[in-house]
């Protein structure tokens, strides 16, 4: 039996949306540092993910973190408040509160936080100012408060330029696309003390289409705020792609 069971909870970054297979089925970073925590290893793991697109920070804790921790996990990552973001009001220490919380039950449950920062798109999206200065403020806040707790994994994407790059964003330019990724997998692997594969981190240029500007707003923005409009989420009706563990690397 392996010693290591990765639960992750999270949004559309930790469910993978814009790193999907051949099937439409989406892979992302959480899938991929369990492949390569496995490798690195020398034999399988235990992983499930429970994360679910559209999801705000509270959600992804109040729907997710006890049904994971009920799974007894020897790792569990955790990362919230990029759709809070793109909402107005939103309140930083009320999200940074989410972190406090995952923090806090882990803790009392014996199980290795791993929390992320998700990586900054905000150079290819609409109000693009609003967005970096709610990002920065987040990531400051919650590293503030608790940076100084040794048993907490950080993996902090926010603040790598090299991420903006348009090459690593899918077509939605919200969600990262392989490239983005694999790069996220690897700073995670890194931050667990591995030795990610060195190509993750700057994986080949797909040379992915982007759309034009009117497309774009057509394809993405018109759909996003149609469903805030109508108090719909991307995620309504949809399950964890693993709510139990699956072994990999086996």
């Amino acid at each position: 039996m392996t010693n290591v069971r990765f639960a992750a909870i999270g949004d559309s970054f930790t469910e993978g949306v814009g790193d999907e297979r051949p099937d439409g089925t989406p892979r992302g970073w959480a899938d991929l540092t369990a492949q390569g925590w496995a490798a690195e290893l020398g034999e399988p793991i235990e992983y499930a993910n429970l994360a679910i697109r559209g999801r705000l920070a509270w959600p992804v804790v109040d729907e997710q973190l006890e049904r994971a921790l009920a799974l007894k996990p020897t790792h569990l990552s955790f990362n919230g408040g990029g759709n809070d973001m793109l909402r107005p009001g939103t309140k930083i220490e009320r999200i940074v509160d989410a972190f406090v919380k995952v923090v806090l039950r882990c803790r009392q449950e014996g199980v290795t936080p791993v929390l992320l920062a998700g990586a900054d798109p905000s150079d290819g999206l609409p109000l693009s100012r609003v967005i970096r200065r709610r990002g920065d403020e987040l990531t400051a806040a919650a590293t503030a408060r608790l940076r100084t707790d040794d048993d907490i994994v950080w993996a902090i994407n926010w603040t790598d330029e090299r991420l903006r790059d348009p090459s690593f964003w899918a077509p939605d330019r919200l969600h990262m696309n392989f490239r983005g990724h694999h790069r996220v997998a690897a700073r995670v692997l890194d931050s667990l003390g591995m030795h990610p594969d060195a190509s993750w981190w700057d994986h080949p240029d797909s040379a992915e289409a982007h759309l034009g500007t009117r497309e774009y707003y057509r394809a993405h923005v018109a759909p996003w705020v149609k469903r805030r409009v109508t108090g719909r989420s991307s995620g309504d009706g949809r399950e964890p792609k693993h709510p139990d563990w699956v072994a990999v690397g086996a």
